[in-house]
């Protein structure tokens, strides 16, 4: 975590990174398939990136969840 950052700021983070990063990558593969260049690792990556998001994801779900809990 950063200095000042509590856990909810650092997942958040976390989760708009993964986007930009995901939405990076897709644009990759549309570049590589236009110049009819291979895309195997580029969508293997893709897909890890997702799996890594659908994690930050439910990471926050728990976190804002857990929160609501608290304020009730």
């Amino acid at each position: 975590m950063r200095e000042g950052e509590t856990e909810l700021d650092m997942v958040r983070r976390h989760v708009k990174n993964g986007a930009q990063r995901i939405a990076k990558q897709r644009d990759l593969i549309t570049r590589l398939r236009r110049k009819s260049l291979p895309t195997d690792e580029a969508e293997a990556l893709l897909a890890t990136f997702e799996n890594l998001q659908r994690q930050h994801q439910d990471h926050l779900a728990r976190i804002e969840a857990h929160g609501c809990e608290e304020s009730a």
